[in-house]
This record gives structure tokens, sequence and C-alpha cells, in this order.
């Protein structure tokens, strides 16, 4: 029945805050078969609201088992779509950061027994302890600041693991847990990541944490790829290290898949699977970002993903282990302000239509005669900094308004000055085989890219491939470890890019001089403690 199949495929999913995706690949990279479920619509026995519950004091949670379910659920529609789950020969997968999952001292044996006549979602209702703590959860700030003294200090921390503390980060979620639900704390023979949850449900037992996803908790020492002690210590009891497991490579084959989808969908009994992590981290797998290449997601926020060859200690930002071979390291920069605060001055320079602003673009010319602003329509994460908008004049004289078409390009190039800035800051070089890769919604702007294509002076590419980079990603992960182990190379391999946008020969001369503009504004912000 699973002879060498011609048709080799392979299968991503993302575990999102507000829905779970699948998507299926083919040797060549494209895309056969999709299907998703949307967590407040499909299964609203939940009663979640954008995918979570919201509690008292910054509380944020989700059911695991919302998870499990949904996981049945796309599966059917998987074999809806007509997908031939045996042509499947490697599954891996992304999924939102920071959020944990505590097992129950049974689960494991439950994972290795599954009956295939049965969901998994009815076999594993008792496997968890509590819901899950996810990434929007704001109540460990006191954690938080113990942690950073307990490490030396905020610098001391990002030093060793990559970002100071943050409240959403797993190891305060576990302080936090250790400290007021000692019970749950005791009980837990393991705790994973949502991405080693996830890939545990088709291991059929406790998947190992992946480092690139481990090393957003707060608790990965970065260089030596070991948890910590002084960490560890801070944010539990001598039992830490076992509750986590010891992290692997994000590129692992951890083993094949579990007998139940053997049994239960008709999946080979070889389909290797493969270590899933973050979406941020398989967002980075999927522009196939390089050492020396940004991946840029221009969304409601925007975050700059960038592969570095040596971590360095971020003042703001994150700094996690790479996902893949090719960047052994990745930074992540996320900027409060993005397409939320572009379409609030667009709207109030122009009304509603992007080609009217882009004409106003196209009015003015590179550097904006001097006149340069900053729109922090909300409080800004990198740099931290209050809600505020500052503008100057040439020569650095304060203005309280430009004329719209100055205004404009004033909030593109602020933006794209800001990019540049912080990524220079955690030692990211420009180099000669450097390249931009743009995704989201505003990548569709070639006005906005060109100016990127500017300031950053690279060449602007955008991906053909999949809008959803971290999904995408997935099942470009599960395709170049099975590949790798197989020592078969596969045609699709090498992003489909389009190039949108060069920069001018004149770059240098305009922008090296508002980079220091752009530093010298920030600094005269409020500052958020």
């Amino acid at each position: 029945m699973f002879e060498e199949s011609k048709n080799k495929s392979f299968l991503g999913f993302d575990f999102s805050t507000q829905r779970l995706k699948a998507l299926v690949i083919n040797e060549d990279y494209n895309v056969l078969h999709e299907a998703d479920v949307e967590f407040d619509v499909d299964l609203p026995e939940f009663r979640t609201a954008g995918g979570v519950v919201r509690g008292e004091k910054g509380e944020v949670t989700a059911p695991p088992l919302l998870w499990v379910k949904a996981l049945d659920m796309v599966l059917d529609r998987l074999i809806v779509a007509g997908l031939d789950f045996s042509t499947v020969y490697a599954i891996s997968g992304a999924a939102q950061q920071h959020g944990s999952v505590w097992w129950s001292k049974d689960a494991e044996a439950k994972l290795g027994s599954l009956s295939s006549d049965d969901f998994l979602h009815t076999q594993l209702a008792s496997a968890f302890l509590c819901d899950s703590p996810v990434w929007m959860d704001s109540s460990t700030s006191a954690d938080c600041r113990a942690l950073e003294e307990a490490m030396g200090g905020p610098e001391e921390l990002a030093k060793i693991t990559g970002s100071r503390a943050y409240e959403r980060f797993t190891g305060p979620q576990i302080r936090k847990m250790f400290r007021t639900r000692p019970r749950v704390y005791q009980a837990a023979p393991r705790i994973s990541l949502v991405s080693s949850f996830a890939c545990s449900l088709f291991l059929g037992k406790i998947a190992p944490i992946d480092l690139a996803d481990g090393s957003g908790m707060n608790l990965l020492d970065i260089r030596t790829m070991q948890w910590d002690e002084r960490a560890l210590k801070a944010c539990g009891d001598e039992s830490l290290i076992h509750k986590l497991g010891a992290a692997v490579p994000s590129a692992s084959d951890v083993g094949p898949v579990s007998a139940y989808f053997v049994r239960r969908y008709g999946f080979r009994p070889d389909c290797r699977v493969v270590a899933f992590t973050g979406d941020n981290c398989s967002a980075l797998a999927g522009l196939r970002l390089r050492s020396g290449w940004i991946g840029l997601s221009l969304g409601t926020s925007d975050t700059l993903l960038l592969g570095l060859t040596e971590p360095a200690a971020p003042a703001a930002g994150h700094v996690l282990v790479g996902p893949t071979p090719d960047a052994p390291y990745m930074a992540l920069l996320c900027f409060a302000n993005g397409s939320l605060t572009r379409q609030n001055h667009r709207d109030r320079l122009v009304g509603p239509s992007w080609e009217a602003f882009n004409e106003l673009l196209r009015s003015t010319v590179r550097g904006n005669m001097g006149f340069m602003g900053v729109y922090y329509d909300t409080a800004e994460i990198v740099p931290r900094r209050a809600a505020a908008r500052l503008l100057q004049a040439s020569g650095g004289r304060a203005v309280q308004a430009g004329a719209p078409a100055a205004e404009a390009r004033a909030l593109l190039e602020g933006q794209a000055l800001a990019r540049r800035a912080h990524a220079e800051d955690l030692h990211f070089t420009i180099g000669p085989s450097s390249k931009l890769i743009a995704t989201g919604g505003a990548a569709a702007n070639k006005e906005f890219l060109q100016i990127f294509a500017d300031v950053f002076n690279v060449p602007v590419y955008v991906l053909g491939e999949h809008g959803n980079a971290a999904l995408l990603g997935a099942a470009v992960r599960a395709a170049a470890v099975w590949s790798r182990d197989a020592a078969v190379s596969l045609p699709g391999s090498e992003p489909t890019l389009t190039p949108v946008a060069t920069p001018y020969p004149d770059h240098d001369a305009i922008y090296t001089p508002m980079l220091a503009r752009y530093r010298q504004i920030i600094q005269e912000m409020p500052r958020l403690h």
C-alpha cells in the first residue's frame, strides 16, 4: 500500500490565535490543498472571543482541548478537500508563540495508546491540568521584574536569553503558576509550548521543545543552546528542567507519525514528524531568509525578521535561535505602529484611498526636502515610547504640521528609517547579497516598498507562493528536513521571488543623515518604562 509514491507531498499546520490552518505542498512547493477551522465560529462550545478567554487582571488563556478538537476537524476537512494522506512524507507545524500547555500525569500514556475508532478530543479530554496562558496575557509584571532581578537586570537577562523579561513570555508565566497555583505546577510532569504540544499530538508522545521557539521563553541560553540554571531557579524549582525536557534543533526529525494517524487517516507508517516551532520562526523559514536577508511583514503591527550569524544583546526586540541552518540566529522586531497608523493618516490626509495617497507620494522627492516625522498613534514597542507625533522641517526645526504630500512621505520614510535604525542596533549589516522580502497587506503598495528599497539600500521582493509565511514555513520545513535526511533534492526549495523595487544611487547621501536625525528625534520623545 505504501510503495514509493511519485507524488510526494508535505503537510504543514499553523495553530494560530484565532484559527487552525493546514496546507499541503508538493515537491515543487506548489500548494495542493488548504483547510482551516475558525475557533469562535466552528467551535462555539468553548466560548472564545478571538480564540481566547479573557479573565481578570490581564489574564488571557485558551483551552488546549479547543486546539485538539480543531485538529480533528481540520483533518476531516482535508479529506473532503481530496488529500490522500498516503502521499504525505513529512509533517511540521507552527503555533502562536509564548503559550504553555500543562499536561496531566497520564497524558503521555493516553497519547501512546489512542484508539483509531475515536476522535482525539474525546480521548484527551483529561490530558490537561488547566487552560493555557497565551501570548496576550499581561498578568505577570511582578514575575518579570523578579526574573530580571534574579538575573542581574534586564540587560543581563537579554544578553543570556535574547530578550528582557516580557509578560507574555513562558518563563514569567511558569513563575506565576509556581507562585499562585502550586498544585498545578507540582502535578504537571511536563510543560509544553503550544508548538511542541501540537507536535506531540502527531508523535504519540510528549514532543521536545525546539530551540527557536524555546528561545522565546526567557529561559534558554541562546549561546550554549541549554536551559539556563539561574533562570530556571528564578521561575520554578529543581523539577523544572525535567518538566521542560531537553530542547532540540528546530530542523529535527523527532520521529514517525503515531499509529493512530496511520490507522485512522491512512498516513504512511514512515511519514516523518519534524519539530514544530513558533509562528514568527516559521515565517522566517517560509520566506527562506538567510543571514543578511530581511523579512518585513506589513500588518496591523509591522514585524521585521532578520537572519543573523551571531546573537546580539537587544536593547529592544528579541534575538532567537534560528529555525533553519541558513540563519543560525534570528532577530524579531515588532513595531506597534504599522498598517493602522498608516491608514489613520491616509484618511486624515486624503480620505480612504491608497491611490490618492500614492499620488501625494509621487508629488514629493526622496528625502522630502528635509521634512521628517515620527507618528506614534499608539504606544510604540520598538523603541519603547508613549503615543506622540513629532514633526521637523529641514534643519531640525519643530513644526505642528506640514503640507499633506510632505506628511505622507514623512510618515513612510519615518517608518522605514525606524526599521533600519533598530535593525542596525542588533548589529545587522547590509551587504551586497542582502535583500528585503515583504509580505502582508501593505506589500501590495509599490510606492511604499520603493521607500524601503532606498532607506535600506537593498532590492525589495515579494514572495510569489503564499500570503501566510508562517503556514507556508511549516510545510516548507517538513519538506526541507525530509529532503535533507533522504538525500533527495526537491525542485521547489528556492523561493519564488518577484522583484518590485531597487534603490536609487543617491540613497546614501539622502538617508544616512536622516538616520542620524531619526535617532535624535526619538531621544526627545516621551519614554515608556
